[in-house]
């Protein structure tokens, strides 16, 4: 692998393209603390579906960012919790959190800025006349 962000098989658009995905930080971010059932983790992430958390949770398992233990109760009980590699990426998205704290307001406002209509400029003076035939 290559440490050129250009390519397709570089490392560092690997780590950018985990991070990318919306869900698959907050996911992480919700394990932190320790092994979670599925339902345990749409509670504390809002606005997640079951779909997508399955989605996201099969995707960072795929990774070998997360493991995923059954246990054999009835009714089945599922876990997730981080591996190794996962927990390394806690201090990284740590830090892309505290960069969003100090700066998402002038994100906010950029966009907000950027989605403003544009001022309408007044008409010439030669097509004001023309109007008012």
């Amino acid at each position: 692998m290559t440490t050129d962000a250009f390519l397709a098989d570089c490392r560092a658009r690997l780590a950018c393209d985990l991070l990318s995905n919306t869900w698959n930080a907050v996911v992480l971010w919700a394990l932190r603390d320790g092994p979670r059932r599925p339902v345990e983790l749409r509670e504390r992430i809002g606005g997640i579906s079951s779909k997508v958390l399955t989605e996201t949770l099969r995707r960072l398992q795929f990774n070998g960012l997360v493991e995923r233990q059954a246990h054999g109760t009835a009714p089945s009980r599922v876990e997730y919790r981080l591996t190794a590699l996962g927990r390394s990426l806690l201090a990284p998205i740590d830090a892309v959190g505290a960069w969003a704290f100090e700066h998402g307001v002038e994100v906010m406002a950029a966009q907000q800025a950027a989605s403003a209509p544009a001022p309408q400029s007044p008409l010439p003076l030669a097509r004001q006349v023309d109007s008012v035939k």
